[in-house]
């Protein structure tokens, strides 16, 4: 399996955000990969709406993100700013970025 790290929206409409999350999850299983998205583990203790709470969780995911194969971006519900900013640190690190949709 390769580790690869979600991008998908989370604010917003967080209960759709959620379920969508758990689709991508999914579809990568189906792909032999191993998904990993701190939006749907951080979240459980930090507050999203609290920009340093935000940004901790960020921080932290990226951390995690240095030792991913791939970063995996689904575009169904758009591409929010937390999203690029994960997408400008893959890019940074030099690690592939695959774009996908899965409705």
């Amino acid at each position: 399996m390769i580790k690869v790290i979600i991008e998908s929206p989370y604010a917003g409409d967080v209960a759709e955000n959620k379920y969508y999350l758990q689709k991508c999850m999914l579809d990568c299983f189906e792909r032999g990969e191993a998904p990993y998205a701190s939006h749907a583990l951080y979240t459980g203790c930090l507050d999203d709406t609290i920009p340093s709470e935000r940004q901790l969780g960020i921080d932290a995911g990226l951390i995690w993100g240095e030792c991913a194969d791939k970063t995996v971006v689904y575009t169904d519900r758009g591409i929010s700013r937390g999203m690029e900013y994960g997408i400008e640190s893959a890019h940074h690190l030099g690690r592939a970025v695959e774009y996908r949709s899965i409705l």
